[in-house]
């Protein structure tokens, strides 16, 4: 097991980050065409609805190429000091986070392409689950941070 992330794993979890909160703050032109396109209505070009797609699409590939280099150069372990019980939240999160950075993406390709309007509503879901994880992952950062003293932080370049 390493025991540091390689730069371009911190520099992808940064980029997904930024990413994510981007496609939160671009989807309400979004809604606004998905609204038209159910209107049977002309859809007119906006450009944060074409950053919502990209984003998406840039999620997605980053995700896949994330876990590529989780795959072939693995992770740091979690801190010792960390209990069984956090560690297997962690663990648990981690996994979730990653099955919804596909599938939300995934599923908001195969609405807006396929103007499905089942896999639309699947997506809103999968949205509020990935924002609810990702609020999770951020908390159980900053209590291994602060509470238990872990520096986990500078695994991904803060406060080294």
């Amino acid at each position: 097991m390493p025991k540091n992330f390689l730069p371009t794993q911190i520099v992808l979890h940064w980029l997904v980050a930024v990413f994510i909160l981007l496609q939160f703050i671009s989807s309400g032109p979004m809604k606004e065409a998905w609204a038209n396109v159910e209107k049977g209505l002309d859809f007119v070009p906006h450009p944060a609805v074409f950053g919502h797609v990209i984003g998406g699409l840039l999620v997605l590939l980053f995700a896949l190429w994330r876990l590529y280099l989780r795959r072939t150069h693995g992770v740091p372990p979690l801190p010792e000091e960390e209990p069984p019980v956090l560690r297997w939240v962690a663990n648990a999160t981690h996994t979730a986070l990653y099955v919804l950075l596909l599938l939300t993406p995934l599923s908001g390709a195969v609405a807006w392409f396929g103007s499905l309007e089942s896999v639309a509503f699947a997506h809103e879901v999968l949205k509020s689950l990935l924002l609810l994880f990702v609020l999770l992952h951020i908390a159980g950062g900053l209590y291994q941070q602060f509470v238990l003293k872990t520096n986990i932080l500078a695994r991904l370049g803060i406060g080294r």
